[in-house]
């Protein structure tokens, strides 16, 4: 597609980034527009009316631009996929771990070069589903454990500055989580852990730049699961700054699998839930019992600008 003859629906979520996504979103239309392209632009934080939103965008030729975070950016991911639109990612949000597994900009002309003449490639997405729920659309990471604890810990952290709140909240989960006796099921092959977390991951990164899963590939049709074993408070803090930078992998606690199907189950010490959550949002609780948390990957669900 000529950069003139490419037009663009953008979705943005007002709420991101501290309600940054307005300053984001205002001078890359205005620049695309001078570059000849047709931009609209549509607010909105309702989950619910994206599908409805991106095939009315699709219909009319346009690429989809998720202005926001990872939460946004799964909502719309799903629904491009289900309808064979294109996806475009500007980041917007306070974590954008799967825009930086992307490597989209975050410069301003950087993202018009992007937008004005990238080509689409494939991105594999997750399909999550809980019992009594829909299937989910996830483009980054699930996780159960700690990791969805120290998430609702950053919903409730706007106070701090958003370079603290993902710091802030990994150390204060760390200091009141309960071990879970969990059962994972990858591709068939069942391993049972006492675990401080489990991560079901397309993207390498989770929780604002930490490098959870660092043989991720969001183009590989695998998924690739993370288990930390549970191990003193003390220990797991100290051990944080190591998951930034992807060595914790070697550490004889982390366990690494890949996979395409993955099951995954559990109970928290003294009988409690075992939080679940994806791409900054919680999903619940981890099933006990017969019942299980799955992910299936979706090779190549979505094509995206890059």
């Amino acid at each position: 597609m000529s950069a003139p003859s490419r037009a663009f629906a953008f979705l943005v979520n007002p709420a991101a980034g501290g309600g940054t996504a307005g300053g984001v979103v205002v001078p890359l239309a205005r620049r695309l527009r001078e570059a000849g392209a047709d931009v609209e632009v549509t607010y909105t934080t309702s989950a619910e009316g994206t599908p409805a939103l991106v095939a009315a965008a699709v219909r009319d030729g346009r690429v989809v631009v998720s202005v926001g975070g990872d939460g946004m950016l799964s909502s719309v991911a799903g629904a491009v996929a289900d309808i064979d639109g294109v996806l475009a990612v500007v980041p917007a949000g306070r974590g954008n771990d799967f825009a930086r597994m992307l490597r989209a900009p975050d410069d301003l002309e950087a993202q018009v070069a992007l937008l004005l003449h990238g080509e689409p490639r494939p991105v594999d997405l997750l399909d999550v589903r809980l019992p009594g729920r829909p299937v989910q659309v996830v483009a980054g990471s699930v996780y159960a454990g700690v990791d969805a604890r120290a998430a609702a810990i950053v919903d409730a952290s706007h106070w701090l500055p958003a370079r603290l709140q993902y710091p802030v909240a990994a150390v204060r989960a760390l200091a009141t989580y309960r071990p879970a006796a969990v059962s994972v099921d990858v591709d068939g092959t069942r391993t049972t852990h006492t675990a401080a977390t489990v991560v079901v991951a397309n993207s390498g990164y989770y929780g604002k730049g930490m490098h959870i899963a660092p043989s991720a590939d969001v183009s590989d049709g695998e998924l690739d699961v993370v288990v930390i074993e549970a191990a003193s408070r003390s220990g797991l803090i100290r051990s944080l700054p190591t998951v930034y930078d992807g060595s914790h992998v070697h550490r004889p606690e982390v366990t690494v699998a890949r996979g395409r199907s993955v099951s995954v189950r559990g109970v928290a010490a003294g009988g409690g839930d075992v939080p679940v959550g994806a791409d900054g949002e919680a999903l619940g609780s981890l099933p006990r019992g017969r019942q299980s948390l799955e992910v299936e990957v979706r090779p190549g669900a979505v094509q995206v600008l890059g």
